[in-house]
């Protein structure tokens, strides 16, 4: 009997329960099989059951954290180290330091410094993936080997500057009261500088002066990575005060907009003690003899650099048996300045000089009983005192520049102000 007419016999609820399995079992027929489904999920040409590294598309992954397959090498320069030197402890080959010097980027690998640190990458068989080189606490050069040769480029972070104040009050001397109100040795030495135009750091600082400081400090990720700029600055010396501001043109100002560098320095030398004042009626220290001291004696070391006062030309620049090796200076129809006794001259008569240029070095040439600098001042051909004797007005900021300046100068000097008060409060 025939398949259809034998099924349409059949009870009715009997042909519905063999329509609905005859269905499932055609829905099973069209699904794919587990070989069809694993062919499916993984890449042509994988076979299943080994273990597989996925193809990755390199170039699109940062150097900076492309770490897969690579090692780091840290290298701490050494004195003498070059960048040949390391190159060859590490086994790089020559051409690849030929190619890493031509990359315009690369200039400050040829001046390394002691202590710098150099982050090598190498692959695992120790061939050169790329270096990282910090240039500031802000900068860092990182050069790579890309696929169609060297790459370079300079990585930047923001920096977070934070304002700091630090106090401090002269009993035995300036650089000491300067580390122990917390200032590093750079910051002491900007500090004097800002005044070096009204102050004699070795003659006119005394006890009980005192100073007080804002300052930049400069933080990565929260921690502190180094000093920036002062801001402002109060020192207050045998009561009278001086004060500076930092302007947006990298100068520093009075408060009334008058720049603190002037036509001549106080003094010609840091921070040196001075063993004899200026004193028309002095003993000479050889001769035993009541004689003019027309200047002031900075003693200190042999070799401590001696700096051109003010700009000017060289007038003489020679030797004899009394003042040794010396250099005069003519500033201009009115101010001479000279400097007697150095160890050495660096300048030539008729050389024209600037302001803060180094002329020579202290020494013990000529009559002299130790090593020292002597200095004079005059003006008009007649010695003056270079402790007070009046020196010209500095320049002042232009009445746009002022409009400018003083907002901000006020603002900085208010806040000097109050934690001054402080200060001279817990006194």
């Amino acid at each position: 009997m025939p398949v259809i007419r034998l099924f349409r016999i059949l009870p009715r609820g009997h042909r519905i329960a063999i329509s609905i399995l005859a269905a499932g079992m055609g829905l099973l027929t069209l699904l794919p099989s587990e070989s069809a489904l694993a062919s499916r999920d993984r890449p042509t040409g994988i076979t299943v059951g080994e273990p597989q590294t996925l193809p990755l598309e390199v170039e699109n992954i940062p150097f900076i954290d492309n770490r897969i397959h690579t090692r780091e090498q840290v290298v701490q320069i050494r004195s003498g180290d070059t960048l040949s030197l390391i190159f060859a402890r590490l086994q790089l080959p020559s051409a690849l330091l030929h190619n890493i010097s031509q990359l315009s980027t690369a200039a400050p690998l040829q001046t390394l410094h002691p202590g710098d640190k150099l982050t090598f990458r190498l692959d695992r068989e120790d061939r050169f993936v790329g270096l990282q080189y910090p240039l500031d606490a802000a900068r860092t050069l990182e050069i790579r080997q890309g696929q169609d040769g060297l790459e370079s480029r300079v990585h930047s972070v923001e920096l977070e500057s934070r304002n700091k104040f630090a106090q401090g009050k002269v009993d035995s001397s300036f650089w000491n009261a300067g580390v122990s109100a917390g200032l590093s040795a750079g910051q002491i030495m900007s500090l004097a500088g800002m005044f070096a135009w009204d102050l004699d750091f070795a003659l006119d600082i005394r006890a009980g002066d005192h100073f007080t400081v804002l300052f930049e400090e400069t933080y990565k990720d929260g921690f502190r990575v180094g000093t920036g700029d002062i801001l402002a600055a109060e020192f207050v010396n045998q009561g009278n005060v001086y004060r500076a501001v930092r302007h947006d043109d990298g100068n520093y100002y009075s408060p009334e907009g008058r720049a603190m560098r002037k036509s001549f320095l106080r003094a010609p030398v840091n921070f040196s003690h001075i063993s004899s004042n200026f004193n028309p009626r002095r003993l000479h220290p050889v001769t035993g003899q009541v004689r003019p001291h027309r200047g002031i004696d900075y003693a200190a070391r042999t070799g401590t650099p001696v700096v051109a006062a003010g700009s000017g030309v060289v007038t003489e620049s020679g030797y004899n048996r009394f003042n040794g090796n010396y250099v005069f200076i003519r500033h201009d129809g009115t101010y001479l300045t000279k400097y007697l006794h150095l160890h050495e001259r660096l300048v030539k008569k008729g050389q024209r000089v600037k302001q803060e240029q180094k002329i020579g070095t202290v020494g013990a040439t000529g009559r002299v009983t130790g090593p020292h600098l002597h200095y004079e001042f005059l003006v008009n051909g007649v010695h003056q005192d270079p402790k007070t004797v009046k020196l010209p007005q500095a320049a002042k900021l232009p009445a746009a520049e002022l409009a400018r300046f003083q907002p901000r100068a006020n603002q900085l000097l208010a806040q000097l102000t109050r934690v001054s008060e402080i200060m001279l409060a817990k006194n």
